[in-house]
């Protein structure tokens, strides 16, 4: 957003129209320690089987694990993670004070058919040097992944571009569910889903199986790709995420439906045999295909 060869502006005055302080915009992160990258990718697995683990119960599962850490680093991690054990769910972020918070509008409610509710949701992807964040938007009855986005920052930017997608790709839903994080309370998603004329529905404070079908996406796709894979980069990671995604609307069945994929049911289509898997790499497929 900077130009620092602006002739008309000064990068003071660039960094004062931005609301940012100068040393801000010259400060260049360093990033965390390999050992707490490690740490974090440990504290994440847990965290997958053991949700209601806090800080202190996870300080004590890694030194279990050989690592001489102690709460208040753990506690600092998590935060940085976005995860947060007090409600027995993973909290990507806080509300932000001035965003409206909706009710809960799918309780008692019967979601019978695709594009009835859509649902998202944020979680934490480790990578080698690093780490990035996952937004996916789930068409509720199918459990179709409709869109997703990877970002190296919390920021509302990449939640509303998948909304955007999926709003272009399939319509618009009747209600939209998310948690209360700043990016869903944020006014420029809101304000998209609004201009759309879709109800929003926020999960209760504390209740993450009002949103469960994508906690479970999530946990799918970490055992089943992101620790399998130990993404070198940015790169890898979202060609490997896309390789999955797409392998699990087209070909993973869900016993929920008598072994229909999700892009079977969201399509009112019958079973048909799959192709080849999503586990055969390119090359594989080239050598066969050869054959």
């Amino acid at each position: 957003m900077v130009e620092p060869g602006n002739d008309n502006l000064s990068i003071t005055a660039q960094c004062c129209l931005l609301s940012i302080s100068r040393s801000g915009w010259y400060y260049d992160p360093k990033g965390e320690t390999p050992l707490n990258l490690k740490l974090m990718r440990l504290i994440d697995e847990q965290f997958l089987a053991a949700p209601y683990y806090g800080s202190r119960q996870m300080a004590r599962h890694l030194r279990r694990q050989g690592y001489n850490v102690g709460r208040h680093r753990v506690r600092r991690l998590m935060r940085q993670m976005g995860i947060e054990a007090v409600y027995q769910r993973p909290r990507t972020s806080d509300p932000h004070p001035g965003h409206k918070i909706y009710p809960y509008l799918l309780k008692g409610l019967d979601i019978a058919r695709p594009g009835q509710v859509w649902c998202a949701d944020i979680t934490y992807i480790p990578v080698r040097r690093g780490f990035l964040y996952l937004v996916a938007i789930m068409d509720w009855y199918s459990r179709k992944v409709l869109s997703w986005r990877l970002s190296n920052t919390m920021d509302t930017g990449f939640c509303v571009e998948a909304l955007e997608e999926a709003l272009a790709r399939y319509g618009r839903p009747e209600i939209f569910n998310t948690d209360q994080g700043s990016q869903f309370t944020s006014f420029e998603f809101t304000g998209l889903l609004k201009e759309n004329g879709i109800k929003i529905s926020m999960d209760g404070k504390g209740r993450w199986m009002d949103n469960v079908f994508i906690e479970r996406l999530w946990r799918s796709l970490k055992y089943e790709c992101v620790y399998l894979n130990a993404f070198d980069n940015g790169l890898r990671a979202r060609r490997e995420i896309g390789h999955w995604l797409a392998f699990y609307n087209a070909q993973r069945p869900h016993s929920t439906f008598d072994g229909r994929t999700p892009d079977e049911v969201y399509d009112g289509r019958n079973f048909v045999p799959p192709a080849l898997g999503y586990a055969l790499h390119p090359e594989e497929q080239n050598t066969r295909q050869a054959a």
